[in-house]
Parts: C-alpha cells; sequence; structure tokens
C-alpha cells in the first residue's frame, strides 16, 4: 500500500499527469515549505520541488460552468488522495482536499468531534428580545425554516471540511438571473407575497469561488470572491451565507477553495498518533507471550524434512491452553514461555487518546467521558472554558450569517426590519441551585440596605424582582393592594395630621420619662442628607455636623418638637415625617423622604448647609448622628 501512494505521489511532482488549463489571473506564487521539501526528499522526490502544493484545487466535474478553466491544479483525483494521506509526513501541511475530508468524516474519531461540537453551540441557541408579540412570531418562523437545525447541520460540516454554506432561497433557485444578482433587503423584494421558502445547505465540494480581487489590499473585496459557481450556476455572494471557523492567510485561501482549515485536518495528526499507538499496543498484547521448545533440530539444518519436528509443534499447538499437557523428553528438550513487559501500555494508550481533547478544546469528561480523579478533583473549570469557547465561536461564525436570516424573516412577516429586536446567543454556563440561592440572599441583605438608607423603596424594588428573568418572581404581579386600617380601633390626633399617637412616636409611650429632644433626618432618594454646622459660640460640639433637632417643649410631644426644629432651623416643614429610626440618650431621630433637596434658611444656630452623603460629610459628625448612622 505505501509503495502504490509513494508511486503515486513521485508521479506527481514528476508532472507526470496530464497538464491542466490555466486562467489569465494566476493564483499567488507560493513556495513549500523547508520541512515539506525535506520530507518528499526522503521518497525519491527531487531537492528543488515545483510549487504544487498550495495551489489551488480543482472542483468537481459540473461545478463550474461549461468553458471556463482553472489555474493550475493537482492533475487527479487519485494523486489527491495520495497527496492527501502524504499528510501524515509532515502534520498536515497542505490542503488534504475535500473527497479526502469526506472520507475522514466517516471515522469516530472526526465525526464525534464535529457532532460534539455543533450539538453545544446549538444545545441552547439564541434569545430573543423585542416586543413579545412580534418575538412570538417570529420564533414560529424560525422553527417553520428549521434554522436551529440546519445550522447544527452547518456547524458539523463546517468542522469537517473547513466551509460550510447556507444558500436563502425565495423560490427563485432556478432563476440564473435573480441568482447572479446580489439579495437586495428591501420591501419591494422581500415580503409576505415573496417571503423566504427554506434555507438549503450547499457543502463546499459542490461550489467553487469566482472573480476576487488579489491585487490592492485596500480594496474591500480584497480576497472575497463576489460570486460563487454552484454546479454550473452563477450565485451572487450576498446569498452564500459562509461559514468559515478557522480561516487561513490570504495567500493560502485559494488553495483552500477560500475555505478554512477543518477541524478534522487539525485533529489528524493527533488521531493519527491514537490509532497507531491503539493498534501496535493491541499487536503487542496479542504476541506478547512466546513459547519456546528446544530439541534437537540437526536434521532440519542439514536440509532433512523434519517431519517428527513438525509433527511434535503441531501437538503442541493443540494442547497449549491449560486443559492440556505437553510432555518433553528429559535429557534432550527443554520448554519455556518468554512474555514481553506490558506494564505502562495502558497509559502511553491513554495519552495518546487524551491528546486528541487538547486540540479539539474538548474537555475530556464530555468528549471520553473521562472524569478527573484525586481529592476535590472537578471538571468545571475545563468545561467553563469550553463554553466561553463556543460562545466566542457563535458570535464570530455564526452571528452574521444568523443577523441575515433574521431580517429576511422579519421582511417575510412584516415587510420591513424592526430596529426593536435583537438577539443574542444564551451561554451554555449555569449556576448551581445553591450558588443562585447565595446570590438571591446577598441580593435581598442589599435590598434591605438601599431601602433603609433610602437610596430605593420598596416598590423599586418589588420591580426589579418582578422584571428580572432570574427571579423566583420574575412575571408575578407585587403590587396588591395595602391593608386598610381599621378607623374605629384608632385614637386620631387631629393636629398631627391625621396620624395616631403610636404612628407618630412609638418610642415616646415607652420612655416618655427619658425622652427630652427630637430631631430630623431629611434624606434624598440618591442617598443624600442635609447636614447642618453648628456655629462656633454653640453650648456643645461646636462646628460639628448635625441634623436639624432640639429640646422637647412642655406641652409637645416628640413628633411635634421635631416638626417644629424643622421649621426654625431649616424654615422648611412641607413634609410628613416617617417612624421613628433610632432613639438614644433620649434623643428621637424621625426620618424625612424628600423628592428634592430644598434650600435651608438657617437661623443663627448654625452657620452653614450641605446636602451630602453620610461618607462624605465635610467636617466632624456630631457624635449623637455618627451613632445613630452607625446604628443605622
Amino acid at each position: 500500500m505505501f509503495e502504490r501512494i509513494k508511486a503515486a505521489w513521485r508521479a506527481f511532482w514528476y508532472g507526470t499527469a496530464a497538464p491542466v488549463a490555466v486562467v489569465e489571473e494566476p493564483a499567488p506564487d507560493m513556495r513549500i515549505s523547508n520541512a515539506v521539501m525535506w520530507e518528499a526528499s526522503r521518497h525519491g522526490a527531487p531537492a528543488v520541488m515545483p510549487d504544487k502544493v498550495f495551489q489551488r484545487p480543482a472542483p468537481l466535474p459540473g461545478v463550474l460552468p461549461a468553458g471556463m478553466a482553472l489555474d493550475a491544479a493537482l492533475p487527479s483525483v487519485d494523486v489527491l488522495n495520495a497527496y492527501a494521506m502524504e499528510q501524515m509526513f509532515h502534520e498536515g501541511l497542505g490542503f488534504l482536499g475535500y473527497p479526502y475530508l469526506a472520507e475522514l468524516s466517516q471515522r469516530a474519531e472526526y465525526r464525534t468531534i464535529a457532532s460534539i461540537w455543533a450539538e453545544h453551540c446549538t444545545r441552547k441557541w439564541i434569545r430573543i428580545k423585542g416586543d413579545d408579540e412580534k418575538v412570538k412570531e417570529l420564533e414560529s418562523a424560525l422553527d417553520d425554516l428549521k434554522v436551529r437545525d440546519l445550522f447544527r447541520e452547518a456547524i458539523e460540516k463546517e468542522c469537517l471540511f473547513g466551509r460550510m454554506q447556507m444558500f436563502l432561497d425565495f423560490g427563485d433557485w432556478d432563476d440564473d438571473i435573480e441568482m447572479a444578482a446580489p439579495l437586495a433587503m428591501k420591501a419591494e423584494k422581500i415580503g409576505p407575497t415573496r417571503p423566504l421558502k427554506r434555507i438549503g445547505m450547499i457543502e463546499p465540494m459542490w461550489s467553487y469561488p469566482g472573480p476576487y480581487n488579489a491585487q490592492n489590499p485596500l480594496a474591500p473585496s480584497f480576497y472575497k470572491p463576489s460570486t460563487w459557481y454552484v454546479s454550473g450556476r452563477t450565485v451572487h455572494a450576498s446569498r452564500m451565507l459562509t461559514l468559515v471557523g478557522h480561516s487561513v492567510p490570504n495567500m493560502l485561501k485559494p488553495a483552500y477553495a477560500f475555505g478554512g482549515l477543518a477541524l478534522t485536518q487539525l485533529c489528524k495528526p493527533y488521531v493519527d498518533n491514537w490509532l497507531r499507538t491503539r493498534q501496535d499496543v493491541s499487536d503487542l498484547v496479542h504476541a506478547f507471550s512466546v513459547m519456546v521448545l528446544k530439541t534437537d533440530m540437526g536434521q532440519v539444518l542439514q536440509g532433512g524434512p523434519g517431519d517428527n519436528l513438525f509433527t511434535r509443534i503441531d501437538l503442541f499447538n493443540k494442547m497449549r491452553d491449560n486443559r492440556g499437557t505437553f510432555v518433553v523428553d528429559k535429557n534432550s528438550e527443554e520448554f519455556e514461555n518468554v512474555s514481553a513487559p506490558i506494564a505502562g501500555l495502558h497509559e502511553l494508550q491513554a495519552q495518546s487518546q487524551e491528546h486528541m481533547s487538547s486540540v479539539s478544546g474538548i474537555p475530556l469528561v464530555i468528549l471520553l467521558g473521562i472524569t478527573p480523579s484525586g481529592l476535590n478533583a472537578s471538571s468545571e473549570g475545563e468545561i467553563r472554558v469550553f463554553y466561553d469557547r463556543i460562545m466566542a465561536y457563535l458570535q464570530r461564525v455564526v452571528a452574521e450569517p444568523m443577523l441575515t436570516i433574521m431580517d429576511a424573516v422579519q421582511f417575510s412577516l412584516w415587510g420591513k426590519i424592526d430596529p426593536e429586536i435583537t438577539f443574542e446567543f444564551e451561554s451554555l454556563w449555569e449556576m448551581s441551585d445553591k450558588d443562585k440561592a447565595d446570590i438571591r440572599k446577598s441580593d435581598a441583605e442589599a435590598d434591605a440596605i438601599y431601602i433603609d438608607a433610602g437610596v430605593v423603596d420598596a416598590e423599586e424594588v418589588r420591580e426589579r424582582l418582578r422584571n428580572d428573568e432570574t427571579s423566583l418572581y420574575h412575571g408575578v404581579d407585587l403590587t396588591g393592594p395595602a391593608p386598610e386600617p381599621e378607623v374605629d380601633d384608632i385614637d386620631i390626633d387631629t393636629n398631627a395630621g391625621g396620624r395616631t399617637s403610636e404612628e407618630r412616636d412609638p418610642f415616646s409611650a415607652m420612655d416618655e420619662r427619658t425622652t427630652h429632644a427630637a430631631g430630623v433626618m431629611c434624606a434624598l432618594p440618591d442617598g443624600r442628607m442635609l447636614f447642618l454646622r453648628r456655629s462656633g459660640d454653640a453650648a456643645s460640639h461646636p462646628g460639628t455636623w448635625c441634623w436639624p433637632g432640639g429640646s422637647i417643649d412642655e406641652g409637645e410631644d416628640a413628633y411635634e418638637a421635631a416638626m417644629r426644629e424643622l421649621r426654625e432651623e431649616t424654615g422648611f416643614d412641607d413634609v410628613l415625617l416617617g417612624n421613628p429610626v433610632d432613639i438614644r440618650d433620649g434623643f428621637v431621630t424621625y426620618r424625612a423622604d424628600l423628592p428634592a433637596p430644598f434650600d435651608p434658611e438657617l437661623n443663627g444656630e448654625h452657620d452653614d448647609a450641605v446636602w451630602a452623603h453620610p461618607l462624605d460629610v465635610p467636617g466632624p459628625l456630631h457624635p449623637g448622628v455618627a451613632a445613630t448612622l452607625k446604628a443605622l
């Protein structure tokens, strides 16, 4: 077999096959690598080889329109296959060719890698955002076109061949004039009367790149074919959604028919090592033990028939299991067993198999079902990295074709594109239930702190929980009617704005003998509070920053005193105080939630005022204020 391969290889290099035609614009001149020349020279090729490794491959018969010529290509399919098989000697340098890649797709190692990659790319798929009714209609249309299944197939074959194309069919697949024209995303061309009917799959052996700009790197068409030839028809590039996962440099694109490196070709050296090691280990295990009979072979060595010797060997072979007995001549014969050591073979075989995981980027636990061993061993990190690679592949390779399909489907449904409709790929990574519970607990504690500080109110938190898709209360109406108080059972003080004495000052009933002063903590929605600086001649704590407040006069309760002090020290009283937030050393502090700041009118007890965050007050805080803030 190997001799036939070498013969075909030499025939290819010496140019014995029939030449092929050359187009006016030849492919760029590309030199073969030194490693390839050295390897080929080992098998009888000339020291200086023709530049044939990276020339444009010939398409299958019928792909190009009649009468078209090609760049110089490989002479025949037989030589192409021989050349492809020779790649095992220089690590896959050069394009293997689509016929050979198709053959490799039948091997389990390559098929499994491609299938796992494609299945994970489409396992969670996409999330469409926008108007709910339009999103449902768009999702239904995409399901009817089987877009998800088609992309799974396209990604799998892109891994096998390095290029895969999807064709948008509006019912004019046999109209040569329409196929050669650019795809126009306009209501005049696509709409409910002329919708997207199907998405066809074009494997790379049935299409071939048309004209492209190979002269001006500044041009947007540089090394980008404007058309493709598909089974003798000319199709505009905008109608062919091309998926290339591992692109090659521009100078190699013609050699790969404007495809990319197949994952199959990238894995081939590692798969070859695995197959060779697997077979070698199998052969060694099969013949690791040899039975040796030491006897007189003089007659046989002198040319005699040796019938007696071979008769004894046949007898031995028939009785060489544990249930048989082989008898030897004690004086002239010896019998022994020679075994080759096989310790460590399983480790060598496992390592050669695991190497396939490194180049494919698929964790061992997913590719081979091998779980890590050892204390606290886990594949979680490798799986997370694999999921990130899947997401990067989707964004780089699948996002643009998917956007084109969504635009075509929107025109087909509504005759226009809704700019509010977007999509994103769903991440494969999911947190465990414990991790989700820990995050919800942390969020709940943060919400409670922000509500107490006045940064947000309970209604805003309810709205966030209702709109959060990860919340346990997503979509639930949390705005129930507030319970109505039983008016008959409440003693209302008309002098306190309709508030009961318990609502105004629940601490006063518990500590009427020690409560002697009251103040107001004025807070804004952004967390800022009103601080007043005590004048320099104040009797206590001069120059410190505090809140409006003072002593409770005779006949006042704490609520009335707090309102009076607020009015006297700031000139502002257009507010309804909330329940007390703190009481210490006989001082009751009420909270006043304000929608916006006001300009205080100081009365001489203070010489400055500022709206500031508690952590950003310009000077020292009054000890009582500092203690209250610390308690809150």
